[in-house]
C-alpha cells in the first residue's frame, strides 16, 4: 500500500473546503483506497491530506491522468503545496483500513532515522511504540511508512483528541526511553490535525 501525505498552505479556506469536497471523485480511480485530513492544530490555514492506494502503479496512472482536471477546482486556494509518498511497512493495530468517518484527530510523527539505526527503530516500532498506542483507548488504527531516504511516518487516527492527550501525557516519555528513541533518529517533527468530515472519500 501506498501512502500520499499532502500539506497544503491555505490562503482561502472556504474555496478549499469547497474544493476538497469534489475529490469524492477518487473512488472511480482504480487501486483508491480511501482519503481524509483536515485542519492543524499547531498551525493556522494548514491543511493536511492523507491518501490511500493499492500501490505506485495505480497511483502514477491517476495522477498522469484524471489527478490535473479534479485538481483545478482548488486552484488559487492555496499557496504551499508538499507531497510527501510512502510505502507501508506496518499496522499500528492489526488490520489497518484507510477510513476516517469515525475519527475525530490524526496525530503525525515524521521521524528521520539514521542509517545505521533503521533496522533498530523500525523493530521498536513493532515492539514497544505498536503495542502501547494499540493499547490505547481512543486509538482506532494506525499506519507506519517508509520513504525516501530514511524518512519514516507514523500516522494514528484516534476517537477523540482527549484520549490522544491522555496517551501523550503518560506514556511518551517512558517510551522513547525504552526505544531508545533518542540514538536512532535525527529529528521527529509532528502535528495534530482535526479532522473535516466532509473532506473523507
Amino acid at each position: 500500500m501506498l501512502v500520499k501525505w499532502m500539506r497544503c498552505g491555505v490562503v482561502d479556506q472556504a474555496g478549499f473546503d469547497r474544493g476538497q469536497r469534489r475529490w469524492a471523485a477518487l473512488r472511480e480511480q482504480p487501486g483508491f483506497r480511501g482519503q481524509g485530513g483536515g485542519w492543524s492544530r499547531a498551525q493556522p490555514g494548514v491543511a493536511h491530506l492523507f491518501a490511500f492506494w493499492d500501490g505506485r502503479r495505480s497511483y502514477d496512472a491517476f495522477m498522469a491522468g484524471a489527478h490535473d482536471g479534479m485538481a483545478a477546482a482548488q486552484q488559487g486556494s492555496y499557496e504551499m503545496l508538499s507531497v510527501s509518498l510512502f510505502e507501508h511497512r506496518l499496522d499500528v493495530k492489526v488490520g489497518f483500513l484507510p477510513t476516517f468517518t469515525d475519527v475525530d484527530v490524526l496525530r503525525i510523527a515524521l521521524c528521520k532515522v539514521r542509517p545505521d539505526r533503521v533496522e533498530h527503530f523500525t523493530s521498536m516500532q513493532q515492539r514497544v511504540w505498536n503495542p502501547a498506542m494499540a493499547g490505547s483507548p481512543g486509538m482506532l488504527r494506525g499506519v507506519f511508512g517508509q520513504g525516501p531516504g530514511n524518512d519514516f511516518l507514523v500516522l494514528s487516527l484516534w476517537n477523540s483528541a482527549t484520549e490522544r492527550g491522555k496517551y501523550r501525557e503518560g506514556a511518551v516519555a517512558r517510551l522513547s526511553e525504552r526505544a531508545e528513541l533518542d540514538a536512532d533518529v535525527l529529528s521527529v517533527a509532528g502535528d495534530v490535525v482535526d479532522v473535516v468530515q466532509a473532506w473523507t472519500v
